[in-house]
């Protein structure tokens, strides 16, 4: 096997550590990047020369040039970008602060947006490479309470869809990865916002119980394997041509096929009308 070098964020937790894990172990070479990179030094000492760690919030536009830029210098050649760092953010539209706003646009939309900016002109230098974006089901369809959360994922593959097509005459291949719930931590650092009363009785207070009740093990009982699913994102990266989309968990196959299924219809449905607004034949 060929010895591939990834860019990951997000590496020190979830989906982001199972794939560093399991390249490592491959024999592969990972710039592992996180908001607390000492999490990966066990992995350091198990794989030297390897691992290449540098701290890095996706958050921070700046950071993620410099990061980046770094990587390619010392490493020289970068085969996979896996952008995966994000978080999740729970309450209904008008419960969110201001804050939260930002930080769920910051962190899941812009900060992906800004390091596939950052990344083209190396991956285009040395003649391709491969872009893994860690999306969600959450991009397809949507839950009450979800909104900021959707609001970013959504737009962050409207993004890519575009992009697919500028960089595919330079060899660089996109995928977007759309797991359903999978075992890790990521629903215990959901930020919750507080809750008005005006919601106790809706969707959004069901759900937040829900969560509530769960003690923070959002993901306890989730289908999805991490493991599976970092074998299934590893595999992407080298199948022919790049897969526009990875949907990962029984869950994800069947809710974003009702979502389509049920857009499809209303679309068809609305087929009278829309041809009544063109101009006279």
């Amino acid at each position: 096997m060929i010895m591939t070098t990834w860019f990951i964020t997000g590496a020190s937790d979830g989906i982001g550590r199972q794939v560093t894990e399991r390249l490592l172990a491959r024999g592969d070479r990972v710039a592992a990047t996180a908001r607390r990179p000492h999490r990966l030094d066990d992995l350091a000492a198990a794989f030297p020369g390897l691992l290449w760690t540098a701290a890095l919030d996706v958050s921070d536009p700046a950071a993620i040039r410099t990061v980046v830029d770094r990587a390619f210098a010392e490493l020289t050649t970068i085969d996979v970008i896996f952008s995966n760092a994000g978080r999740a953010a729970f309450g209904a539209a008008e419960e969110l602060t201001d804050a939260t706003v930002a930080d769920q646009i910051a962190v899941n939309m812009t900060g992906p947006i800004h390091l596939v900016r950052a990344v083209l002109p190396h991956l285009r230098a040395q003649g391709g490479g491969r872009i893994i974006q860690n999306s969600s089901m959450g991009a397809q369809i949507s839950s009450p309470g979800g909104s900021l959360y959707h609001a970013a994922k959504w737009g962050l593959e409207g993004f890519l869809e575009s992009v697919i097509g500028e960089v595919a005459p330079f060899g660089i291949g996109v995928t977007m990865v759309e797991p359903g719930t999978v075992r890790t931590g990521f629903g215990a650092a959901m930020t919750i916002a507080p809750g008005l009363d005006a919601y106790a009785g809706t969707p959004v207070g069901q759900i937040r119980r829900s969560i509530e009740g769960s003690g923070g093990n959002l993901t306890g009982a989730a289908p999805g394997d991490p493991a599976r699913v970092a074998a299934a994102i590893i595999d992407a990266a080298s199948a022919t041509p790049a897969p526009r989309r990875l949907v990962l968990g029984s869950d994800a196959y069947q809710a974003v096929h009702t979502a389509l299924t049920t857009r499809l219809t209303e679309l068809r449905a609305g087929e009278h009308l829309a041809a009544t607004t063109d101009f006279p034949s």
